[in-house]
């Protein structure tokens, strides 16, 4: 009878898992999840109250919650640090955070100018 766990047997015998990535603990699971559940509760119940009396207010709050919660998912689900794959992970944070940004920016730019600029209801109707 063969050893079942001879590495001719065993068919996970050629998979390494120790490539210098980090890998999660169940703690940093839940720590990641529960930082992800308070950075979305905490912008929905200001906008939902009506905490800010401006909406540019409100909505650079809630861009900020967005962003930091960006970054909550890199470091905890995605495992991203300045020491794993000699850095280069710290760069796509960066990276990520730089486009993230611009989308933002552009987003809301885009959004006021089109308010703005929208032809009035009373004005559509008479013509």
């Amino acid at each position: 009878m063969s050893d079942p766990h001879a590495p001719a047997n065993n068919p996970h015998a050629d998979h390494d898992h120790d490539n210098g990535a980090a890998h999660g603990t169940r703690g940093s699971y839940l720590k990641g999840f529960f930082l992800s559940v308070i950075l979305t509760a905490i912008p929905f119940w200001a906008v939902m109250t009506g905490a800010f009396k401006d909406p540019s207010t409100a909505a650079l709050v809630v861009m900020v919650f967005a962003v930091a919660q960006i970054v909550v998912h890199m470091i905890y689900f995605l495992h991203m640090s300045g020491k794993s794959e000699g850095g280069w992970t710290m760069m796509a944070l960066i990276f990520t955070i730089i486009l993230v940004f611009i989308t933002l920016s552009g987003s809301i730019w885009v959004m006021y100018h089109m308010n703005s600029n929208m032809m009035p209801m009373q004005a559509a109707a008479d013509m």
